[in-house]
């Protein structure tokens, strides 16, 4: 996936899959806060964390999930990369010298060989992003699917 560029939308899994409308509106209810600062604990337009994301965007649903990210780590089935849905979570461990997951965010988009979330960061708060990219390709450890 490294270095892989964006395939044209007509290239879906399988099309005759629908997405699931609530994930639809869990990442329609993610990307209210595109743009917010990261706060620590956070969970409203003034700052958010990456479980704080989460667990709005869910919760805006009806959906509870489990405050933090190593929660929500065992929540929900596992599911592998390559078959990740909108509004499946993707987990990563960013420590240093550690595979202890510590991020979390929700799939937006997946194609074959590409998958792009939504996520709060500490440097740049909520923004999308890819796989594909170097540093959340390395750090990358797991998808769940709790819809």
């Amino acid at each position: 996936m490294v270095g892989a560029k964006e395939p044209p939308k007509s290239e879906i899994i399988n099309p005759n899959i629908p997405v699931n409308p609530i994930a639809e509106k869990v990442v329609e209810n993610a990307k209210e806060f595109e743009g917010v600062r990261y706060k620590y604990g956070g969970t409203t337009k003034k700052g958010m964390d990456c479980s704080g994301l989460v667990m709005t965007a869910f919760l805006e649903e009806e959906i509870a999930l489990p405050r933090s990210t190593s929660g929500m780590s065992s929540y929900g089935a596992w599911v592998d990369v390559k078959e990740v849905q909108i509004g499946d979570l993707l987990f990563f461990a960013t420590g240093k010298d550690s595979r202890k997951v510590n991020h979390v965010g929700i799939v937006t988009d997946s194609r074959p060989g590409y998958v792009q979330f939504i996520h709060s960061t500490t440097s740049r708060g909520v923004i999308t992003s890819t796989l594909d990219e170097k540093y959340w390709y390395f750090s990358y450890v797991q998808a769940r699917r709790v819809l």
